[in-house]
């Protein structure tokens, strides 16, 4: 049993460690913050928003059905639902109706509230997959920034350790009387001042992996990292298009210009509904509707005993002659009420027909609205022409910026092959005592500043290649370096 236990703890164990030293790539960055980027979700929220509107304006061409039922006790003078008279009671009414209703004609109104929803329902989805793209870009560039701050930390590390080496040889030499000990001084200074460079990079490091695990909604900032592979620059296909094929490729596929020309139709739509409020409306309808009584009811019974009565009813005018007649002998009877559903039978009714309302003066409420609509569409149609612009604008913009960092990637290379060679020029004079601690160190601290110009120009290089991808099409969840 206990070797059972102990097995059982060994795997869970191995199942932390492992969860921990988990090391997250470019895709499963961006893919994580599709799932769980709260700006998403509420896009998401917004499209969910717009399909409810969708079927909302779907449900104007369907009937209304609308049932009702009351039941009420009435107490003192009343009239009784039966008879109609007046009189002190108490007494229980219940109705129920049930009413049945469609616009036949609203110039148009549900037919273009119809092509509105759907037009809204497309600029939502524009608008979320917007966000994805705007969202995998930010995570990329705070990706490339840990990369970056890595590729620092490890150039100041390396050339610490030659300056270690230094240190000691210096060591040695001015032991041994060969050079002097402000040569060992000077590196040991440089010692120094690379340690506290370090820090700074190793802070460096851990800001930009919180930033990025803060940009993941990931909270176990301690155990958060990212592949450490060694990245280089991939030349695409995108790096050597010509600017006009991305702008054409941009138009097609980013949704800036796509939600400006739906926003564009929204409004034209809101016009035309604008308009529609000067058309009559015309609807049909059909009601039933009953009751029933608790009260006793009153009906004329005829006397049994004496079915008959004889009453004068007038006379013969030339001879003066009474004209009787003969009537049934009837009383006033109270019974009690009939059955509940032979009364709804016997007590419901229908009404049918049609309703015409038809706008004649609204104190230029429809006429101001549709006005207001005129200028929606002009604003709508302006923000579609800066769209567009803008649109160019920042192709072109992030076209030469790829070009510029391409041009100042492969200058930074240039200077760090000048850099490395003056520096083993420098450190093989300086380990023969040709040169003295301070220009080597100047030399050193030249190379060690090229090779991170070097790891700057090539991350931002990497991401503007990245923006251009985004701008020819390519989807937000598949961006790799």
């Amino acid at each position: 049993m206990k070797k059972i236990v102990y097995l059982f703890l060994l795997l869970l164990i191995g199942t932390t460690v492992n969860a921990q030293q988990k090391k997250w790539t470019l895709q499963e960055c961006v893919l994580h913050a599709l799932e769980n980027n709260i700006s998403i979700k509420q896009s998401e929220l917004n499209l969910e928003a717009s399909e409810i509107d969708r079927i909302d304006a779907f449900g104007n061409y369907l009937p209304t059905l609308n049932a009702s039922a009351s039941n009420s006790w009435n107490t003192g003078l009343t009239q009784d639902i039966t008879t109609g008279v007046l009189r002190n009671q108490t007494s229980r009414n219940s109705s129920y109706s049930l009413s049945v209703g469609v616009t036949v004609f609203n110039g148009l109104q549900n037919l273009r509230q119809l092509q509105r929803a759907k037009l809204a329902r497309l600029a939502s989805q524009y608008n979320l997959d917007k966000m994805e793209d705007d969202i995998a870009l930010f995570v990329a560039n705070s990706f490339l920034q840990v990369l970056l701050n890595k590729a620092n930390l490890d150039v100041i590390n390396a050339q610490n350790k030659v300056t270690l080496e230094q240190i000691t040889r210096t060591q040695n030499l001015v032991d041994g009387g060969v050079l002097p000990r402000g040569d060992l001084l000077e590196i040991q200074a440089t010692d120094a001042s690379e340690k506290q460079r370090i820090a700074i990079a190793e802070n460096n490091v851990t800001i930009s992996l919180i930033s990025l695990a803060q940009l993941l909604l990931i909270e176990d900032y301690p155990t958060f990292d990212i592949a450490d592979d060694d990245y280089t620059v991939v030349e695409t296909e995108f790096s050597n298009k010509n600017v006009s094929e991305i702008i054409e490729a941009a138009k097609e596929n980013r949704y800036e210009v796509k939600i400006a020309e739906q926003n564009m139709k929204i409004a034209e739509k809101d016009l035309q509904l604008a308009k529609s409020s000067y058309t009559p409306t015309l609807r049909a309808f059909f009601n039933y509707n009953t009751r029933e009584s608790g009260s006793n009811r009153f009906t004329q019974t005829v006397d049994p005993e004496n079915p008959t009565i004889t009453s004068d009813i007038g006379f013969v005018e030339s001879t003066g002659e009474t004209v009787v007649g003969v009537f049934p002998n009837t009383f006033l009877e109270e019974l009690n009420p009939l059955p509940f559903f032979d009364q709804l039978s016997f007590n419901d009714g229908i009404s049918y027909g049609f309703s015409l309302n038809v706008p004649i003066f609204n104190g230029f409420s429809v006429r101001n609205n549709v006005k207001r609509n005129k200028i929606n569409v002009r604003r709508s149609q302006f923000q579609l022409e800066q769209a567009r612009l803008d649109l160019e604008s920042n192709v072109y913009q992030a076209y030469v910026d790829a070009k510029g960092a391409k041009k100042a990637y492969e200058a930074a290379q240039k200077a760090l092959e000048s850099q490395e060679l003056a520096y083993q020029y420098a450190k093989d004079r300086y380990d023969v005592g040709l040169t003295n601690a301070f220009d080597f160190s100047q030399s050193k601290l030249r190379y060690d500043n090229a090779q991170i110009e070097v790891n700057r120009s090539k991350y931002d290089y990497i991401f503007k290649l990245k923006v251009l991808e985004l701008y020819f099409g390519v989807p937000a969840a598949e961006l790799k370096i």
